[in-house]
């Protein structure tokens, strides 16, 4: 699959306030991630590599035993297995989020699969 119709994805709302798409192939997986203002994605690690650019709004980024509050344009790249917190401030947010491998608990919660183009 090449292009993604974003509003044919469903929605996942693994916390209060953040709305997630997770589009994703044999390697990696995207989640476009519409965060309430306030709304905390709280402080968690996971065994795949993260990188994201946030797209719209501020968000207070923690990234192992660092904390910044970020802004639209922002990029960020988190380790596997490195403690990290996202809250909205100031407003909603939305972040796109990539990870590598495919995170088998949001697959799971989609219950979707894109399986990658064959010709």
């Amino acid at each position: 699959m090449g292009f993604i119709d974003l509003a044919s994805i469903p929605t996942i709302e693994p916390v209060p306030g953040c709305r997630m798409r997770t589009p994703f192939g044999q390697n990696l997986m995207l989640s476009y991630l519409e965060m309430d203002d306030g709304a905390e994605v709280p402080l968690h690690h996971h065994p795949h590599e993260q990188g994201g650019i946030l797209i719209k709004g501020n968000v207070q980024l923690t990234i192992g035993e660092e904390t910044r509050v970020v802004t639209a344009g922002s990029l960020f790249i988190i380790p596997p297995n490195t403690p990290h917190r996202a809250v909205a401030v100031n407003g909603p947010a939305v972040v796109l989020d990539v990870f590598s491998p495919v995170r088998e608990d949001y697959a799971e919660l989609a219950n979707r699969y894109i399986p990658p183009v064959t010709r």
